[in-house]
C-alpha cells in the first residue's frame, strides 16, 4: 500500500509534482540551499495534499502513518519531507514515545529549520504533553540525549520541544534549564541555531 507506484505515497507524490513550479523550485533552492531537491509546490499545496490523502485513506492507523512518513522522507525532496512533517503534525494523537527514534532520524537529515522546527514544536512538543508518566519519562530521556548530542539540529529540537508547554502555561522551568545546561555542555554547544531556539522559548515565558 505504501509503494510509490500507488497508495498514499504515490497519491501524495503525484499531487505534489502536479502542483510544481520551476520558478518556485528555483526560489526554494536559493533560499534553502542545494542539499535537498525541490518540486516547487507551495507550502499550502503540501498541506492540502496531505489533507486530501487523509480523506482518501481514512483507515490509516499508527503503523501506516509512521511508515508513510518514512517513505515520504526517504527521498531528499523538500516537499515530500514537509508532507511527512504535516502528516505527523496531524497524527500526534497516534504517536508513542518509541516514535521519537524515527523522528530523530528525520531531524538528523532535515538540514533546514523549516523542517526541524515544525517537527520539534508541532510533533515532539505536543507528544510530550500527552504522554502518561512512564512514557513521558522515556521521552524526556530521549530529549536529554538530543540536548547533549553533537548534532546542532537535535540540540535545537530538544530546546524547541519545550515551546508548546510554555505557550499553554504548562512549561517546566527546571526541565528547560536542564535542557539548556545539557546543550551548553555539548561539543559546539550553543551555536546560533541553538541560541535562537533558547531565546524563542524564553520569550514564551521560560525561566
Amino acid at each position: 500500500m505504501l509503494e510509490d507506484t500507488g497508495g498514499p505515497v504515490g497519491f501524495i507524490d503525484e499531487a505534489l509534482q502536479y502542483e510544481s513550479s520551476w520558478e518556485r523550485a528555483e526560489d526554494f533552492e536559493r533560499r534553502y540551499g542545494d542539499r535537498l531537491e525541490y518540486y516547487g509546490a507551495s507550502i499550502g499545496a503540501v498541506r492540502g495534499t496531505v489533507r486530501n490523502a487523509q480523506r482518501r485513506y481514512p483507515e490509516l492507523g499508527h503503523d501506516d502513518i509512521t511508515a508513510l512518513a518514512s517513505e515520504l522522507w526517504s527521498r531528499p525532496v523538500f516537499e515530500r519531507r514537509l508532507a511527512a512533517v504535516v502528516l505527523l503534525q496531524s497524527s500526534v494523537r497516534l504517536l508513542r514515545s518509541s516514535d521519537l527514534t524515527r523522528v530523530e532520524g528525520f531531524l538528523r537529515s532535515a538540514y533546514l529549520p523549516e523542517l526541524v522546527d515544525p517537527l520539534a514544536v508541532d510533533v515532539v512538543g505536543p507528544l510530550l504533553l500527552r504522554l502518561p508518566g512512564p512514557e513521558a519519562a522515556r521521552a524526556q530521556a530521549v530529549l536529554d540525549r538530543w540536548a547533549a548530542a553533537d548534532d546542532a539540529w537535535l540540540r535545537r529540537a530538544a530546546v524547541l520541544a519545550h515551546l508548546p508547554a510554555f505557550r499553554t502555561g504548562e512549561g517546566d522551568d527546571a526541565s528547560f534549564r536542564r535542557t539548556v545546561r545539557l546543550v551548553s555542555g555539548a561539543r559546539q554547544g550553543r551555536v546560533m541555531a541553538v541560541e535562537e531556539a533558547v531565546d524563542l522559548v524564553r520569550a514564551s515565558g521560560a525561566g
